[in-house]
């Protein structure tokens, strides 16, 4: 196969591949291969084609290939990803990274010096601070007035307001304004229920995401994972967020600003995470684990990926107090601790897997028919799940950084005392 493999650019590399005379019709296979029930349209012999296309595609710039967060098209890019990378043959994935483009973004975040500054009162309310900051900033004012009145414009049909088209603007603001201002807006520190209220209506919950009653967490995960954009945000979640029990931080990847980027980069989907309440920084969908039935636990792993996610309470902590800077760098490829915390949901690896180490997951993953008790959505039972809370665990980098911080006050005292 005459193809170059130059780009990382999924939509150029899906370019490629069609104008391919070899590529194309294997693209075409492994489409049909991902899409519902794909083994009976190819015959009796779909798993030899399924593996056969995927193998030769392996080989190709479609591999390796990656999309921009928010970028135009990114629907697009992201479809030509999954159609590889997924892979959902029958609800069974092969493992992958996430499909977004690593960005060095969101670790030098503003403090907004300067507006403090002009403030007359002694205590700093980085809050306040946060919402001045963006007024003053042409895009991040534009596009916060967008999603306000999106969520808060009543609609003839939706009635109170119109959910999908501010969950789009919502998306919109996250994606196109640094996080110097969307994270100041959604993690500066509060210290009283009022500001703690003020921040957890930042996304206006009322219009976002919140219902009379909590849908079902499993049943919200499967609506994102079939959409392209919300599967991707979950995926890179779950990589940059993944707590280790080996790590001084909590986070496998050591990288706190890329895990709130990944937070952030869930807001406006069907699992949209938001402050529990207004007296904790714990954080979470808008969902429960009721009608769960036998999948009970599937669900609850589920929701303590949020609740007691102590990489991602460690982020947000850190955040607050002004330690929020990269911890170290990531080494792809890594094995996991096998202490380290694993959740089912996790279907994201270092981009260092090897294409031999992918064939064999294929060749292992590729049935030709579904095995009906492998489905994680069946609705039976009506049970309650109280919300876990979150682990203490976490706080321990949080003070240490404190007290190193406050290290070089030392040398300065001695000098002090020595001059009298």
């Amino acid at each position: 196969m005459a193809l170059s493999v130059g780009g990382r650019d999924c939509l150029r590399a899906g370019d490629t591949c069609s104008s391919d005379d070899t590529c194309s019709p294997r693209l075409r296979t492994l489409r049909q291969c991902v899409a519902g029930d794909g083994s009976v349209k190819l015959g009796p012999g779909a798993r030899n084609q399924c593996e056969n296309a995927m193998t030769a595609l392996l080989s190709t710039p479609l591999h390796g290939c990656q999309c921009k967060r928010g970028m135009k098209k990114e629907k697009n890019c992201l479809s030509i990803y999954w159609s590889l990378h997924q892979s959902v043959l029958h609800g069974l994935s092969l493992v992958e990274s996430y499909p977004y483009e690593p960005e060095e973004r969101g670790s030098d975040y503003v403090r907004l010096a300067s507006i403090a500054a002009e403030s007359e009162v002694t205590t700093v309310n980085r809050c306040l601070d946060a919402a001045k900051a963006c007024n003053i900033d042409e895009t991040c004012q534009k596009l916060r007035t967008e999603y306000v009145s999106a969520c808060i414009q009543p609609s003839a049909r939706s009635g109170p307001c119109n959910r999908p088209k501010c969950n789009k603007a919502l998306r919109k603001f996250f994606d196109r304004v640094p996080p110097d201002y969307t994270h100041e807006l959604l993690f500066c520190p509060c210290t009283d229920t009022a500001c703690a209220e003020r921040r957890r209506q930042t996304i206006v919950p009322s219009c976002s995401y919140e219902d009379k009653d909590k849908p079902n967490c499993l049943a919200q995960l499967r609506i994102c994972k079939a959409d392209y954009v919300c599967r991707s945000r979950w995926a890179q979640f779950q990589y940059d967020c993944q707590s280790s029990e080996q790590s001084a931080s909590g986070c496998k990847q050591e990288n706190y600003g890329a895990c709130l980027l990944a937070y952030t980069g869930l807001i406006g989907s069907t699992i949209t995470p938001n402050y529990l309440d207004n007296s904790t920084s714990n954080v979470g969908p808008w969902c429960s684990c009721a009608a769960s039935g036998n999948h009970r636990e599937q669900c609850n792993d589920f929701l303590a990926f949020f609740h007691d996610n102590v990489c991602l309470k460690n982020a947000i902590l850190a955040f607050g107090n002004g330690s929020d800077v990269k911890t170290g760098a990531s080494q792809p490829g890594m094995p996991s601790p096998a202490t380290d915390n694993q959740s089912p949901f996790l279907a994201t690896t270092a981009p260092g897997v090897s294409m031999e180490t992918e064939q064999n997951i294929l060749r292992a993953q590729i049935p030709t028919q579904v095995n009906e008790n492998d489905r994680l959505w069946d609705d039976e039972g009506d049970s309650t799940l109280p919300s876990p809370g979150l682990s203490d665990r976490g706080a321990e980098p949080v003070r240490l950084s404190l007290l190193l911080g406050l290290g070089w006050l030392l040398p300065a005292l001695l000098l002090l005392l020595l001059s009298n």
